[in-house]
């Protein structure tokens, strides 16, 4: 209805396809979803800064925000940007582990130390994010530095896609590393987000250093 306060998830590119999804699904029609480049994950140092100024110049026209970004590598200085503005992300290091959970993150690094993950996005933009984000285009001889220390990839798979799993398996074929995939879903990104929109955006979410915390994983 016109009039009415809207919401507003700012999320990293790298999320989207998956964010409006959740938006469609869960009908959030008083829910905007605005995304900061991709490419900010091979320039982690950019974050905080890049999303202090989306935050700020969206606050005047929402009635609340949350940033759809884990750590993401920035060491805690997106947390820092976070407190300041009191708003909230989804729990956390990365993606990978906001799509697979905490717990269940945990127990496949541990499984592999040496793991490379792979999401439904960066295997739809291997070339553009890893090839040619990191200079490999250029200088393949690279690769073999980058990935000295890994043993397999692992493919988190959100929506079961059959061209996806074939590139999956190229990559890893690629570099000479063992294949494997989970299927996640969308783990505590759907979870975190659904608990903030119907509510959690307001004084009683429990937050813990900018951090939502996230609802348990079910089978």
């Amino acid at each position: 209805m016109a009039g009415e306060p809207r919401l507003l998830i700012l999320a990293c590119g790298a999320l989207a396809r998956e964010i409006v999804a959740l938006q469609t699904a869960n009908g959030w029609t008083g829910v905007d979803v605005q995304c900061l480049p991709p490419e900010l994950h091979n320039r982690p140092e950019r974050i905080p800064g890049a999303v202090r100024n989306a935050v700020a110049a969206a606050r005047p026209r929402y009635a609340g925000i949350f940033v759809a970004y884990a750590d993401c590598g920035t060491g805690g200085l997106l947390d820092a940007v976070l407190r300041d503005a009191g708003v909230e992300r989804l729990p956390g290091a990365h993606c990978y582990e906001a799509f697979a959970t905490g717990s269940r993150f945990a127990a496949l690094a541990e499984e592999v130390p040496g793991t490379y993950f792979l999401t439904d996005f960066l295997v739809r933009h291997f070339e553009r994010l890893f090839v040619v984000g990191l200079g490999l285009d250029r200088h393949p001889e690279l690769a073999a530095e980058y990935l000295r220390n890994y043993q397999r990839v692992l493919y988190l798979v959100q929506r079961p896609d059959d061209a996806l799993r074939r590139q999956a398996r190229a990559i890893a074929a690629r570099f000479g590393l063992a294949y494997e995939e989970r299927r996640t879903g969308y783990g505590d990104v759907g979870t975190t987000l659904r608990r903030w929109v119907d509510g959690d955006h307001g004084s009683e979410s429990r937050a813990v250093g900018g951090v939502l915390e996230p609802v348990r994983w079910h089978r």
